[in-house]
């Protein structure tokens, strides 16, 4: 290899280093700032392809996506003096590059442990005004947002970052006090469960004592409507009798005695010891059934 080969070749390798110390590319996803032998000279640069001073600029670069602070479990005391162990977890991402540069020196674990500590702090806060059901259920949601938003202030103006979330992922008490609560919380469960069924017990009582008094009034208004039909019936019955009886009476006294000799020998083997001029056979005495 000749002298001016090697020379094009060392040229050629200078320029691609040159190059490559130049030319720097942040992606879509990146946040990055620029340092010129440590001195932050440009705190926010944006996605694209980017020149520097080269050897004397140095990129750094953090992810710009939303991230995720997972807080260790912590104690905390309710207004109630009842330990919780809360476990929770942080989402946030960078708003501020220099402000998160100059505080956790571009190292996201720094970011991670400092956040964690002030949502501990303001779990503490917060808890501390609450009784354990509203933690637990009866004002979750709002706890969170006040803490979000509370916290939010802080981490931009100290960590140059955004909370965007705060989330509790699981809120246990203590071995020493979780029987104790448990079983305070099944008596006020029986408790309840009494009251319901006593009150249950009262109206199925007041419910059957109507029940009960309706079926008395229809059937007492069943018992006089069929009372009046019959009646009414037995009152027509007896007119048409009486009028028939009005229109024929020797017919009517003839029809009653054949009546009466059905009944009186319906058995036939009947002995009778009668007069026999009495009015009983005064139709059989005569043949034209006259009396």
């Amino acid at each position: 290899m000749t002298n001016k080969s090697l020379f094009a070749l060392i040229l050629v390798g200078v320029l691609v280093l040159l190059g490559a110390n130049t030319v720097y590319i942040v992606n879509e996803y990146e946040r990055a700032v620029v340092l010129r032998f440590g001195a932050l000279v440009n705190s926010d640069v944006q996605p694209g392809v980017h020149f520097k001073a080269p050897f004397a600029d140095r990129v750094r670069k953090f992810d710009g996506r939303i991230l995720t602070a997972d807080a260790r479990p912590e104690s905390f005391y309710t207004v109630e003096n009842k330990r919780l162990i809360v476990d929770s977890y942080a989402k946030w991402r960078i708003v501020d590059v220099a402000a998160y540069y100059k505080a956790t020196g571009g190292q996201e674990d720094v970011a991670d442990a400092r956040l964690a500590s002030r949502v501990a702090d303001g779990l503490r806060n917060q808890v501390g005004r609450r009784t354990l059901h509203e933690v637990v259920s009866g004002e979750r949601d709002k706890l969170m947002t006040d803490l979000t938003e509370e916290l939010n202030i802080s981490a931009r103006e100290l960590l140059g970052v955004e909370v965007i979330d705060i989330r509790v992922k699981r809120i246990d008490l203590p071995d020493d006090v979780s029987d104790s609560v448990f079983d305070r919380m099944a008596a006020d469960r029986e408790k309840e469960a009494r009251e319901y069924r006593a009150t249950g017990r009262e109206q199925a009582e007041v419910i059957r004592a109507d029940a009960d008094r309706q079926k008395t009034v229809l059937l007492a208004n069943s018992y006089r409507d069929a009372e009046l039909l019959r009646g009414d019936g037995d009152a027509r019955a007896a007119a048409v009798f009486a009028d028939a009886f009005n229109k024929n009476p020797e017919f009517f006294a003839f029809v009653r005695s054949l009546e009466a000799y059905k009944k009186s020998f319906s058995a036939g083997n009947d002995l009778m010891v009668v007069d026999p001029s009495s009015e009983f056979f005064q139709y059989l005495k005569n043949a034209e059934g006259q009396n």
